[in-house]
């Protein structure tokens, strides 16, 4: 599943990106689709950190991102890491004393608010109460008129020197020049760059598998172990949750193991926030190429082999084994490198050595679960004897695994 954003650079007065702009995108056209806003936002976040990765997205710089009264007002900032995201208010959104409010919370919070296409309205009394948290303010310098802007710019410099003006929409030279000359500091429009489209792939989801997480989750403490056996049957949601690790204050120097110390090291409450937002956004049927299928098939494949064969061999830290099938066919998956990858995600060593093709202790049993997936007896004569393993063993792993994954799989 092809996924894409929209990133237009934010510049200094000395022509450096300092931030990146994330616009929605859903096909290689650098426009804004028709699209409900709510949606639009919803997807910008989830495929910049959960399906590409923040830090690719923007190489480690802040990113503005638009939000609407809706999303403004209800819970998704409480998922999102202060010190990446800018928190743009779209030009539509009512300024009452009840938004004066909440940006009050959000910046107490660590967060940084931006107006967007501001322009100045004589009916809005709570300017002042609004300007003391607001951080930068954002004036479209294709159609707003000079008074217009003048009026802005020096309010702005006469009682609000905490807030920034960015002009926006920028198209040529002389724009720039007269941006700078009236105590702009940030630039954003044509005349730097238009929009670069990043496309990635993403796996699709198991939407099935989110409902049943999300029976889980509303129970009042629920069974992790049961929660850490259905997020292991879809590599989507395996995947997200690492990211999601990697991208939270929640992370620490211990590296991820397993599953469970994964919704472990997040939270249940943050895991709540995310399968909520996750399954919002794959209510459409994502279609699947035959190809992909396979993949996916022969990961999950390779996980309870693994998983298997490790405990038969008294592996205590047999879950690691589970993670080095799953996730070393990623790069096939993603279509991206494994570097890059393995880089995102809060993985142990020693699992990220095995997938990366250094050869580990691990190594013998991702070979053996290959080999049990293609039916290469010589190999599996081979392997077998360094594991273990007799013949009836073989059998049963091979048998055992396969109905795992078919079980997994009839959920799509």
């Amino acid at each position: 599943m092809e996924v894409f954003i929209g990133r237009q650079p934010i510049f200094n007065i000395h022509e450096q990106i300092v931030a990146y702009e994330l616009l929605y995108r859903n096909k290689n056209v650098n426009a804004f689709p028709l699209i409900d806003s709510d949606a639009a936002t919803v997807d910008v976040l989830v495929n910049s950190f959960l399906s590409i990765g923040i830090d690719e997205v923007t190489n480690g710089r802040p990113c503005f991102v638009n939000f609407t009264e809706n999303l403004l007002m209800g819970t998704m900032l409480d998922y999102l890491d202060p010190t990446k995201v800018v928190i743009e208010i779209l030009e539509d959104v009512p300024i009452t004393p009840q938004l004066v409010e909440r940006v009050s919370e959000l910046k107490e919070r660590g967060f940084k608010v931006a107006l967007d296409d501001f322009v100045l309205d004589q009916n809005v009394t709570v300017y002042d109460e609004l300007f003391h948290y607001i951080d930068y303010i954002k004036v479209d310098f294709l159609l707003s008129p000079l008074l217009e802007r003048m009026e802005i710019e020096n309010k702005v410099k006469t009682n609000f020197p905490n807030i920034k003006l960015l002009a926006e929409k920028v198209e040529t030279r002389n724009q720039f020049e007269v941006a700078k000359h009236s105590d702009y500091v940030l630039f954003q429009g044509y005349f730097f760059e238009q929009p670069q489209i990043i496309k990635s792939t993403d796996i699709p989801a198991n939407t099935l598998q989110y409902f049943q997480i999300i029976s889980i989750l509303k129970d009042e403490e629920p069974n992790i172990n049961m929660l850490a056996e259905n997020i292991e049957r879809d590599i989507s949601l395996s995947y997200k949750l690492l990211q999601l690790i990697n991208n939270s204050n929640k992370r620490t120097k211990s590296k991820v193991r397993s599953i469970k110390q994964a919704i472990l090291l997040l939270g249940l409450s943050e895991l709540r926030k995310w399968v909520y937002l996750l399954a919002m956004r794959e209510v459409e049927n994502q279609k699947e190429s035959d190809v992909f299928k396979e993949l996916m098939r022969a990961s999950l494949f390779r996980a309870k082999v693994c998983e298997k064969v490790a405990k038969i061999n008294y592996r205590e830290n047999f879950s690691e084994y589970f993670l080095v099938g799953l996730f070393s066919l990623i790069d096939s998956l993603l279509k991206r490198p494994m570097n890059i990858i393995l880089s995102q995600l809060p993985l142990s060593e020693s699992i990220a050595e095995t997938i990366s093709g250094t050869i580990t202790e691990m190594t013998p049993y991702l070979q053996f679960s290959l080999a049990l997936n293609k039916l290469d007896w010589n190999q599996l004569e081979k392997l077998s004897t360094q594991l273990k393993l007799s013949n009836e063993a073989i059998v049963r792993i091979y048998d055992e695994a396969n109905a795992w994954v078919d079980d997994a799989i009839s959920l799509h």
